[in-house]
């Protein structure tokens, strides 16, 4: 049986929006194995990115995921990640779906990353779970698993953009 994962959702400051919503999030854990997530108990979507420098984080005891609005309009570079892998032109205004791709496929992967577990029989929590550079090779590696095998569903952010559909 499937962990049961909790949603929770703040109504985001001025103009600001969630990019995803709990059913994208719940499209992404439905497709890996229920071990990479069995540790989250909750996703919260809140609005604490402080412009739009935190994206997303997980809580101290690592088993909550938050993902942050953003202003309707951004740009995400510098991020690591080529703005064309999501379906964006660099130095140009991201489309909104190249946004979602990017915050589920890279920032909540990214996160989910955290929750895997490096180090069992460590004396902390911060030391028993993965650091910045292996939550990023986990979402990258994620990444690249997930758009290899086309998945049919009738929202495009859940497959690799390609020239004709962006």
């Amino acid at each position: 049986m499937a962990p049961q994962v909790k949603f929770s959702r703040t109504v985001p400051d001025a103009d600001r929006i969630h990019y995803v919503n709990e059913e994208d999030v719940r499209i992404v854990l439905s497709r890996m194995s229920i071990e990479l997530w069995q540790q989250l108990r909750a996703v919260h979507f809140n609005d604490r990115s402080r412009g739009a420098r935190v994206l997303g984080y997980v809580n101290r005891e690592r088993r909550d995921i938050a993902l942050c609005a953003l202003p309707p309009r951004v740009s995400l570079k510098g991020r690591g990640q080529p703005p064309e892998q999501f379906g964006a032109r660099r130095g140009h205004k991201w489309p909104t779906i190249a946004v979602r791709r990017f915050m589920l496929y890279y920032v909540f992967l990214h996160e989910l990353g955290h929750l895997q577990p490096v180090d069992k029989h460590a004396r902390s929590v911060r030391l028993k779970f993965a650091k910045e550079a292996l939550a990023h090779a986990f979402a990258v590696q994620w990444r690249k698993r997930l758009w290899a095998e086309p998945f049919i569903h009738p929202d495009l952010v859940h497959n690799p953009p390609s020239s004709r559909r962006v």
